[in-house]
């Protein structure tokens, strides 16, 4: 699908939100994602998490382990992606950016301290200056400095005010962008419109 929206546009960047570590090597995954940021003229994002959903799994008949090892699987898994990345010829048309979505304040923030350009989670006010906070630390035990990680919410509710009354306060804190999610069959877009009025609004 990626693939395909790649031909098909030629300006917006394009990742899923996110990619299961578990389905798939990350020597593979790391050469698709080179070929989908060839076909897109380097507009590919590298979203990509630790995978939560067990009936994929048993379907797939995948192991589906526990919280703690899928994420030891991740740890192990980025750095072969971006090593992975420095061997191919060609190589990426860019430094092909990660998307690490989660919230996991001991592993899952570790990793987005090493290895995101964007960090991506479910949060409200107190709880994002929480976790930003602790990302913080995590940013200084690796020597990089936090504001090189853009911040990413996923903003949940069906009423438009409240939706962008929570974005405006998150903004303040430094979030920079914000995705919505569209449920079928019914694909109602006043959320959205709410927020792309809002989203002018500040420009």
């Amino acid at each position: 699908m990626l693939g395909a929206w790649a031909e098909q546009t030629s300006h917006v960047e394009i990742g899923a939100l996110v990619t299961c570590n578990s389905y798939r090597n990350p020597d593979l995954l790391a050469d698709m994602a080179r070929t989908v940021d060839h076909i897109s003229g380097g507009r590919l994002i590298l979203g990509i998490g630790s995978g939560w959903f067990e009936r994929d799994y048993i379907e797939y008949g995948y192991d589906f382990g526990t919280a703690g090892s899928r994420l030891d699987d991740l740890g192990a898994a980025l750095p072969r992606i971006t090593a992975r990345w420095g061997k191919l010829n060609p190589a990426p048309l860019r430094d092909i950016p990660i998307l690490i979505g989660g919230g996991g304040e001991k592993k899952t923030l570790r990793l987005v301290a090493e290895y995101a350009a964007t960090w991506h989670y479910f949060v409200d006010v107190e709880s994002y200056r929480r976790k930003a906070e602790i990302l913080g630390r995590h940013c200084a035990d690796v020597g990089r400095d936090p504001a090189e990680i853009e911040r990413s919410v996923g903003l949940r509710g069906d009423n438009p005010d409240e939706v962008v009354a929570l974005a405006d306060a998150l903004l303040a804190e430094g979030v920079t962008q914000f995705t919505v999610n569209l449920h079928a069959p019914d694909y109602d877009y006043s959320v959205i419109d709410a927020l792309l009025r809002w989203r002018d609004a500040q420009r």
